[in-house]
């Protein structure tokens, strides 16, 4: 017997009932004992019926081989194999298995259960029964706004399909499905590709074509550094097997389809589903025309037979939601059947006419679909243009709705994608009283299928449907509202992005989350407002508040669009304002990341300190003066930057906090590294990271930089230098573990090129080679042009000093060029020196020592004191090797080379130039002022004894003693 509370739908109970089930392709009439596909009858034995018609019954559940035999044959002794005889027989009619999709499956010692979803009709309306519980759909996707009716078949062929072509457009008129069907062929994928490997990017929220690359790669997540948003997503998907649905490519088509086809050519594991009312038309796409849903065949068929057809169905499960509870009479049937085949199919159009079938009956909304209101619909020779037909549909539904309705739809025009409710009330609604109204309006156009709700991360959100959105905002305009409804747009997002920003920093991306999925309204503020022949002061202040949530997401060239613009705009009142202080602020970030370190950018910062001085804001001076700070150090101009953080220091102690001030602190250490004073650098990088540890702080951002990363940096190479190499390496590790924490590509490829050196001057060479594919490959995956240049100086660096030279120099000479392009000039001397050492060692003497004596004369000329000790070294040594050694030259080269590592407190520095400087007296006779030199500054040394330079130090020593 069945067990205790399941319902067990038997042969007799769906022939009494006049019920019929609904799974995948097929119809299960059960007052005719027929199981119908594509509306033919299928051959199929009363027992296997019998047996299907028990599992669906309870789908979802298990149902054991004795009870199913209890059903199919009651009061008879049956043994189970003939139960898995007719169980075989059935799965061989529906095709279980083929293509992947799954109807009976059975469950080890315990029975069979009915695994496809199943709905069940009478003779109105259908509604889902028990079904296996379907996993949450991928992030990023939009629930479909209909059930998925007659498209099962669809979704399976367009899976298969994607499969194996890689790239599917889904093609078809406006309203006919296409995004609801993308979205399934999604959920069916999501194991095939996972869950973190499926992405959708909605294309209808762009107004400009330009902006496709940027939009895919803010859904991707793609990080983004430069002008040109498309090798950042070709290099971000190269390697990937992803699943990317483009949604609504008609209006940028130009733009969407030689990008779908660069990304198919690129990417040879990332397969496209795009969906267009037209094909995109370029190599490598397979078009799929999505046909209308089939409605029924005959003028007066009865309930059970319109009942059968795709389109009824959605009529009639649209009119039970709109309250139409009757069931489907024969009488009616006729009536609906008829609306199904006026309206061609077309799910959007039956939906908006079903319901009205709440309100008018079924009768009735024919009657009204008759009386005036022509729709026009695609397909027909005598139809206007496709968006016209659907304005008559439109025209007809909008009449029907209550005059709060029609005012609230006409105003949420305005809005682009998704929009929350307090936005909804502060653009549709003319005061506080007219909240109650906004919100029951909204609530009745939701139900009405004119909007549509969605929930993400516990928000709930709101969304006129495209052609909807288009219709009503042509009615705002001919009711001469459009003006206020944009202004009232623009304001509030104004308002939010003020609020939101003003608790963060106004660069370091805080809030950037929260106000993401609002960016496309944002863009269509700054569109009005920009054009709006009004006061621009909306517009700029607009644009003011909204750099930072372009600069947040990547969109560099967006934010100097409108930084640029709003400068333009701005009036002589407007000068000397916060405003200004933002755009001008923005706008040199913007530009210093994506165009390098130009004029303009210097010219940008410094009009920026000019206005927080004068308007005493201190936070923005402290973004300022770290701009300042980086863009120095990018351009080797290490004195500047030592003095842009002394400004700093000076400005945190009056107005800023923990995070300010150990950022001031990191600074400063980065200054006085680079400047050669390396115990200074030492004591602030100290401090830094203890105010970092007493106030628990997590990443210190600044105009773009991790303060925190490159602190950690300065700290672990200032260490090494000081003749603390074990400390340094072990900071080191940790700075590139905290980097790697962050996901964030550039604070992991600055910490890496900047820890690097620690592992290779302690002969740690594995480490060093593992670290150096690590930030090839990220910067070449992120196309971080500058830093990929770096990798490769210290690649070239390690093979030389592996022993493969001649490779080395060719490697090296690349990424001082690429340096070069980029104005990166921090690392280039050090390079230089590589170089050198690289012909020397490759039997080009000459070109070694010209090389050598170049980086020297470089590094006295713009006062570079930090690397001009192991400059000097690598001169006094290649001036040995020359084939007539200048022993002269070489010893004051080294000597000098002690003296300066000296003056920089750099320890090791001066023990790696004492070397080869103790070799040469050795061979010249003075061993014993060779070892005092060389005991002398060994015995400073309290740890790293096992690092290169010091083992070999220790073994000169020893044969120095040995000799005398």
């Amino acid at each position: 017997m069945p067990g205790t509370g399941s319902a067990v739908v038997t042969s007799s109970d769906q022939t009494e009932t006049g019920e019929i089930l609904f799974f995948g392709p097929f119809r299960l009439i059960g007052a005719e004992r027929m199981l119908v596909r594509d509306g033919k009858p299928v051959a199929i034995g009363g027992r296997a019926l019998d047996v299907l018609i028990a599992l669906t019954g309870r789908p979802g559940e298990v149902v054991s081989g004795r009870e199913l035999i209890d059903l199919v044959w009651p009061g008879v002794f049956v043994e189970e194999a003939n139960l898995r005889v007719h169980i075989a027989a059935l799965r061989k009619v529906l095709g279980d298995g083929k293509d992947y999709v799954r109807y009976i499956v059975n469950v080890p010692g315990r029975g069979y259960t009915f695994v496809a979803p199943v709905r069940r009709s009478g003779a109105g309306g259908t509604a889902p029964i028990a079904a296996p519980a379907s996993p949450a759909r991928p992030p990023g996707f939009s629930t479909p706004l209909q059930l998925l009716v007659g498209r099962s078949e669809t979704v399976t062929a367009l899976s298969s399909l994607l499969l194996s072509r890689r790239f599917v457009s889904v093609v078809g008129p406006g309203g006919i499905g296409k995004t609801t069907v993308a979205v399934a062929v999604a959920n069916a994928l999501r194991q095939e590709f996972g869950d973190d490997a499926v992405c959708f990017v909605d294309l209808g929220s762009l107004n400009n074509p330009a902006d496709v690359a940027s939009a895919v790669a803010s859904a991707l997540g793609c990080f983004v550094q430069g002008p040109d948003h498309e090798p950042y997503i070709r290099a971000f998907l190269a390697d990937k097997r992803m699943l990317v649905v483009l949604d609504n490519c008609e209006h940028v088509i130009e733009t969407a389809a030689p990008l779908c086809a660069r990304l198919l050519h690129a990417a040879p594991s990332v397969h496209l589903l795009a969906t267009s009312r037209e094909a995109l038309r370029v190599e490598g796409e397979y078009v799929h025309l999505l046909m209308p849903l089939d409605s029924p065949p005959d003028e007066t068929p009865s309930a059970v037979q319109a009942l059968a057809s795709p389109a009824v169905q959605l009529f009639m499960e649209r009119a039970a939601s709109s309250g139409h509870h009757a069931r489907l009479s024969d009488a009616e049937a006729p009536i609906v059947a008829r609306i199904c085949r006026r309206l061609d199919g077309i799910a959007l159009a039956i939906e908006l006419v079903a319901s009205r079938v709440g309100t008018h009956g079924i009768q009735g909304t024919a009657d009204l679909l008759d009386s005036g209101a022509e729709l026009f619909l695609p397909g027909r020779r005598s139809a206007l243009p496709r968006h016209q037909t659907l304005r008559a549909m439109l025209d007809w539904s909008f009449r029907l709705l209550s005059a709060d309705e029609q005012r609230v739809l006409r105003r949420l025009s305005v809005f682009v994608g998704n929009f929350t409710l307090a936005a909804a009330h502060a653009v549709a609604g003319d005061a506080g009283s007219e909240i109650q109204m906004v919100t029951s309006a909204i609530a009745s156009l939701v139900d009405k299928s004119l909007m549509r709700v969605e929930t993400t991360s516990g928000l709930t959100h709101y969304r006129l449907l495209d052609t909807t959105r288009a219709y009503a905002a042509a009615k705002l305009t001919e009711d001469g509202q459009a003006e206020a409804a944009e202004r009232r747009h623009a304001g509030y997002f104004t308002g939010l992005l003020k609020q939101g920003m003003a608790k963060g920093s106004a660069f370091d991306g805080h809030n950037v989350a929260v106000h993401a999925p609002h960016i496309g309204n944002v863009r269509k503020a700054l569109a009005w407002s920009f054009s709006s022949s009004d006061d621009r002061s909306l517009a700029i202040e607009l644009a003011a508040h909204a750099a930072p949530l372009f600069l947040g997401l990547s969109l560099l060239d967006e934010c100097q669009q409108w930084c640029r613009r709003a400068l333009r705009a701005l009036r002589e009142a407007d000068h000397r304002t916060q405003w200004e202080l933002e755009l001008q602020g923005a706008l040199a970030m913007s530009s210093m990341y994506s165009r390098g370190n130009s004029l303009e950018v210097r010219a940008g910062i410094e009009r920026g300190l000019e206005l927080s001085e004068i308007l005493q804001d201190g936070r923005h001076q402290l973004q300022l003066l770290s701009g300042l700070y980086i863009f120095l150090m990018r351009q080797g101009d290490f004195s500047g930057a030592l003095a842009a953080a002394k400004r700093n220091a000076a400005v945190a102690k009056a107005s800023g906090g923990p995070i300010e001030n150990a950022m001031t602190e990191w600074m400063l250490g980065g200054s006085y590294h680079l400047t050669g004073d390396q115990a200074a650098a030492l004591r602030h990088c100290k401090q830094g990271s203890k105010l970092a540890s007493d106030f628990r702080l997590g990443r210190v951002s600044f105009f773009g930089h991790d303060h925190h990363v490159s602190g950690l940096a300065t700290l672990a190479r200032s260490l090494w230098l000081c003749g603390f190499a074990d400390q340094g390496c072990e900071v080191a590790r940790h700075g590139i573990k905290k980097a790697q924490s962050h996901d964030h590509p550039v604070s992991s490829c600055i910490a890496l090129i900047y820890l690097v050196p620690v592992f290779h001057w302690s002969g740690d060479f594995r480490a060093a080679q593992e670290y150096t594919e690590i930030v090839i490959e990220q910067a070449t995956k992120y196309s971080l042009a500058p830093y990929r240049a770096v990798g490769l100086a210290l690649k070239g660096e390690l093979m030389v000093a592996n022993g493969d030279a001649s490779s080395a120099v060719e490697i090296l000479r690349a990424g001082l060029k690429a340096m070069d392009a980029d104005q990166y000039r921090i690392v280039t001397l050090s390079t230089r020196r590589a170089l050198a050492e690289g012909l020397a060692r490759s039997g080009r003497p000459g070109e070694a020592l010209a090389t050598i004596d170049g980086a020297v004369a470089r590094a006295d000329q713009v006062g570079e004191i930090l690397w001009l000790p192991d400059l000097l070294r690598a001169q006094g040594e290649i001036l040995l090797a020359q084939p007539r050694p200048d022993l002269p030259a070489a010893e004051r080269a080294l000597l000098r080379a002690i003296d300066s590592a000296r003056k920089q407190s750099a320890l090791s520095w001066q023990l790696r130039a004492a070397i080869p400087l103790a070799r040469l007296w050795k061979e010249h006779d003075r061993g014993k002022d060779a070892r005092s030199m060389l005991e002398d500054i060994y015995r400073r040394f309290t740890e790293g004894f096992e690092t290169r330079d010091l083992v070999a130090a220790r073994q000169l020593v020893e044969e120095l003693n040995s000799a005398n």
